[in-house]
């Protein structure tokens, strides 16, 4: 055979690979910036406060990361995928509409918070709860706002400028809390405030630079209109997204009412080990979902339902290669983080990693199901497994302590994870069903138009 010959092949396999090694490679790197810094607050706060105070951040956290589910859900999920498809041309136009029902869903959610901290406040003044909630209350709009305009660039498939992004707010996140503990007033509520201000500062940044390179607008879009696609599309990943919050975050109350505030700090100071894995996956779902979407809108449902086992086989791998090394060296890992605080807890890692893993394998299903605007199918899944998790998972909670909610989220994970592989073969089987009858000599017949 001709070498030119056997190498073309290869050279066009390595023209179709390679960028799209370097947008992941920027897609991860702007969530690990992200979460890096994210981490590193968490780790530091660990060492720095007092473990009440760490506690009442834990909880406050969880609040924290429910208001970014419901704003992923609302906004970010349904940006990806219309984004991708049907404002793919007007993207200028788009964005100008979400940054007004950006400012309207946090007017909604942070009354609501404002009212829940006045709430916590009058129940116990002299907790650090209500001025860690106080905190999260301040800077959920700012950080929201952030992740919006990151968002952004992923719809254009130029990750690069989201990491440079991602790269100015870890330094002034890391500067902003340097400042507070230099002066003495490091503590949630601070934390909080270093968060968003950061955020903030990145975010009027990163909107200059979308002015001023987003194409021209090329008509009107209704904020009503994006309303209603975003609701329609935005209300199943919702519920689904809440179902996922749900095991995840309520065990820190719940575990704080059942052995304190001490107990909320130990699982967290676990499940921050976990959080490295998850961030590079999402960041992998902010380059996935745009693009399988796309894949759908230019291929159809089985196109983009093509890429299933190979987000999966990616996802497991990661986790695998990445507990094998946290497990193996838990003990050095938890003196080098915590500075020998939470020794107590090393012990339970290996659970949290089996958890992990398995949430890890549900990846591939959940992006697929997704770019298949199926989210009520995610939905399901996650219904059924955190129903299942709160059935097993409290009662064991105030038997067993901390191992008890490392059980109920176990039991979420394992659960949600069959139902999504089950619901995702059922779906697929659906397309390609579809797309025989398609192709069969008596199917798609018009009227007026006769068998050839």
């Amino acid at each position: 055979m001709d070498s030119s010959t056997s190498s073309t092949p290869r050279k066009s396999l390595l023209s179709q690979i390679l960028p799209w090694a370097k947008k992941g490679g920027y897609a991860l790197a702007d969530q690990g910036l992200i979460s890096g810094s994210n981490f590193l607050i968490s780790v530091l706060l660990a060492r720095w406060l007092t473990r009440d105070g760490y506690g009442a951040y834990a909880v406050a956290f969880g609040i924290f990361v429910l208001l970014t589910v419901l704003y992923q859900s609302l906004v970010l999920e349904p940006m990806s995928v219309f984004g991708g498809s049907n404002y793919r041309n007007n993207l200028r136009e788009y964005l100008r509409v979400l940054i007004w029902l950006h400012c309207s869903l946090c007017a909604l959610l942070c009354g609501a918070l404002g009212i829940w901290v006045g709430v916590a406040y009058k129940l116990d003044p002299h907790s650090a709860l209500p001025l860690a909630l106080a905190g999260v209350t301040i800077a959920s709009p700012l950080v929201l706002i952030f992740g919006l305009a990151r968002r952004a660039f992923y719809l254009e498939l130029t990750p690069a400028s989201a990491a440079l992004g991602a790269l100015w707010y870890c330094a002034f996140a890391m500067a902003g809390l340097w400042v507070a503990f230099h002066y003495g007033l490091l503590s949630a509520f601070s934390a909080f405030i270093a968060i968003g201000a950061a955020a903030l500062t990145t975010s009027l940044l990163l909107l200059r630079h979308l002015r001023a390179n987003l194409r021209p607008r090329t008509g009107h879009i209704a904020f009503a209109e994006v309303c209603r696609e975003h609701w329609r599309y935005g209300r199943w990943a919702l519920i689904a997204n809440v179902a996922s919050w749900v095991p995840a975050y309520l065990f820190y109350p719940i575990l704080s009412h059942a052995a304190g505030l001490v107990a909320s700090g130990q699982l967290r100071a676990l499940m921050n080990l976990a959080a490295p894995m998850q961030q590079a996956q999402t960041a992998m779902a902010l380059l996935f979902l745009p693009y399988a979407s796309r894949l759908r809108g230019e291929g159809g449902d089985r196109k983009a339902a093509s890429l299933n086992w190979r987000i999966s086989l990616l996802a497991i791998s990661g986790a695998v290669a990445y507990w094998a090394v946290i497990v193996v060296f838990k003990n050095s890992v938890f003196h080098l983080l915590y500075s020998g605080k939470y020794m107590e807890v090393a012990g339970q890692l290996p659970f949290v990693a089996v958890g992990a893993i398995l949430w890890a394998a549900s990846f591939g299903p959940t992006v697929v199901l997704r770019a298949l605007q199926s989210p009520k199918l995610v939905f399901i899944a996650y219904a059924v497994g955190t129903a299942v998790s709160l059935i097993i998972g409290i009662p064991a909670t105030y038997r067993y302590g901390l191992w008890g909610a490392i059980l109920g989220v176990n039991v979420s994970d394992f659960l949600s994870l069959l139902l999504m592989m089950f619901l995702l073969r059922r779906r697929t089987r659906e397309i390609w069903s579809g797309a025989a009858n398609q192709q069969s000599p008596s199917a798609g017949l018009t009227p007026g138009l006769s068998k050839p």
